[in-house]
């Protein structure tokens, strides 16, 4: 009788005699979760905020990894992980809603970061919906507005997106060229806008437009309006599992009651955004883990040389490191998110937070491909996958060089913006 091994999943007749010896390549198991914490920074979590952490994890482990290489190579967006995020309450990046229960800064955190640690693409769900569409909502919007659309919204039954970038105003989004025009009963948009998450699936989008006084608004636009044209950006190397979209606006109308009483200014965009960075910084924390954490299991497997990869020195050198690096990241996410729940949170340190951490899971994936070889670059070992998808939260909600001179101008005194 035969029997299957674990590790390789080659019967053992198999392996041992249709194989010259050493030929046969185990199959890794690399996506196991190993609650890395070198620092102990996350001992002291309390039992509210670690039950979300919990739950996301699970979600991870049995939803999320065993389907998303597909949905990424493909190009396809798993809706229905959105729609479970909403129903396993992790979609609200910590956004108080009536009938949900307390979501602290920190549980979101640890959920951004945990759902991270599986894709980038569906963090960027949360990010998305949550982060920006439901907070500008919670922030800006009318007591009818927030009772028709937050429930909504944080349960995943409908969809939302969040438009200020514009294809000629990424980081310079301040100076956006959209425009509303007073007209009878309401206002009518026009412009466009590029890189917007959510914005041809359906569901609403939060515009911000100038108005006629110069000031930027907020407007809620179903994407079913006559005039609104979105189009899936194609051809994307990272966050290949949700939907971007270049979005036109042709004389759309927009009732008085769907502008958002409390956007009346780019600060009020501003503060939504803000709220959001620090989230770019736990992100960025989850992928590292990833990539940490499949560069251990893959050296403790992989054998080289007659001894597994994680006997050699330089090996054990370069795990050394990128832990050294996770630690850092650890630290600095959860002090900064003690800073946010107590009101005290700068934007210049939101912005070191997502400078750093950034930066930091970029070195760590790149040390992760490369200690996996050529294995490194196959989505089965999930590095490669991590590796592109940092690339794109280095970039979004605000590159390295704006969190650079965000914090530059906090440390001179003078700002470098233009």
């Amino acid at each position: 009788m035969t029997t299957t091994s674990p590790v390789s999943g080659l019967t053992a007749s198999a392996t041992a005699g249709d194989f010259p010896a050493g030929t046969v390549e185990p199959d890794y198991v690399l996506t196991e979760a190993l609650g890395t914490d070198p620092a102990s920074v996350f001992a002291a979590i309390g039992a509210e905020d670690r039950e979300y952490w919990d739950r996301a994890r699970d979600f991870v482990q049995d939803e999320v990894l065993p389907v998303i290489d597909g949905f990424w190579e493909r190009g396809d967006y798993p809706l229905h992980l959105l729609k479970r995020l909403g129903e396993l309450d992790l979609l609200r990046d910590g956004v108080p809603v009536n009938g949900f229960p307390a979501m602290s800064r920190m549980a979101a955190g640890l959920v951004t970061m945990e759902i991270s640690r599986g894709d980038g693409s569906v963090a960027t769900m949360i990010a998305v919906q949550g982060g920006l569409a439901l907070r500008s909502v919670a922030e800006c919007g009318s007591a009818v507005q927030k009772e028709r659309w937050l429930p909504a919204i944080a349960a995943g039954t409908e969809y939302a997106a969040f438009a200020l970038t514009e294809p000629t105003h990424g980081s310079d989004a301040v100076a956006l060229e959209s425009t509303a025009t007073g007209t009878a009963g309401g206002y009518l948009l026009n412009g466009e806008k590029k890189w917007i998450g959510n914005g041809s699936v359906g569901g609403v989008t939060v515009v911000w437009a100038r108005g006629e006084d110069g000031q930027v608004h907020g407007y809620l636009v179903p994407q079913d309006t006559p005039g609104y044209a979105a189009t899936k950006i194609e051809g994307k190397l990272a966050l290949r599992a949700i939907w971007q979209a270049h979005i036109r606006l042709d004389n759309v109308f927009v009732p008085e009651e769907d502008v958002l009483p409390g956007a009346r200014t780019f600060k009020d965009t501003a503060r939504v955004l803000l709220a959001t960075r620090l989230g770019v910084a736990w992100s960025a924390v989850g992928h590292a883990t990833a990539c940490y954490e499949t560069a251990v299991q893959y050296a403790r497997q992989r054998r080289q040389f007659g001894r597994p990869l994680g006997a050699s020195q330089i090996v054990q050198e370069r795990l050394a490191r990128m832990l050294s690096e996770l630690a850092t990241m650890q630290l600095m996410v959860v002090q900064m998110t003690r800073l946010d729940e107590e009101g005290t949170l700068t934007p210049e340190q939101a912005s070191l937070a997502k400078f750093t951490c950034t930066r930091t899971a970029r070195a760590i994936a790149s040390n992760a491909r490369d200690l996996l070889g050529g294995n490194g670059i196959l989505l089965a070992n999930r590095v490669a996958r991590h590796l592109a998808d940092i690339e794109a939260i280095h970039t979004y909600e605000g590159t390295e060089t704006m969190q650079a001179l965000i914090i530059g101008r906090g440390i001179t005194g003078t700002s470098a913006f233009s």
